[in-house]
C-alpha cells in the first residue's frame, strides 16, 4: 500500500520567479509579513509584498473584517495581531487555522 506522502518528490530545480504566478495569495503574504514583523508600516508591508500601499490598505481591513488581525495603535504607529486560531477561509483549506499557515512559513511573534 502506498501512502500519500510517497508521492510527493523533491526537486533539485531550483524555484522559478517568473512573476506570473504564486502559491499564495496576497492575504497570506501580509499575513506572514506581520506576523514576521508586527510594527510593520503599509508603505513597508507593500514594498515586500509588491503591491500598492492601497491595495495593503484593503488587503488589511479585509482581514481585520475576517477576525483573523487586529490592530494597536502605540503612539503614531500601529502594531498588528494575528488571530492565530481562525480557520482558513477556502473549502480546500478550511480544516487548517490561520495559526498552521504561519507556522510553516513565519515564526508568529509577541
Amino acid at each position: 500500500m502506498t501512502r500519500s506522502t510517497d508521492t510527493i518528490a523533491t526537486s533539485s530545480v531550483p524555484p522559478v520567479d517568473d512573476g506570473t504566478w504564486t502559491f499564495l495569495t496576497n492575504h497570506s503574504h501580509v499575513l506572514i509579513c506581520l506576523a514576521r514583523d508586527p510594527q510593520l508600516r503599509l508603505r513597508d508591508l507593500a514594498e515586500q509584498v509588491g503591491i500598492t500601499e492601497r491595495a495593503v490598505q484593503g488587503i488589511v481591513k479585509d482581514l481585520e473584517a475576517a477576525g483573523c488581525l487586529t490592530r494597536h495603535r502605540e503612539g503614531r504607529r500601529n502594531r498588528y495581531e494575528i488571530v492565530t486560531d481562525r480557520p482558513m477561509r477556502h473549502r480546500v483549506e478550511r480544516q487548517h487555522l490561520v495559526g498552521d499557515l504561519l507556522g510553516a512559513m513565519a515564526p508568529v511573534t509577541d
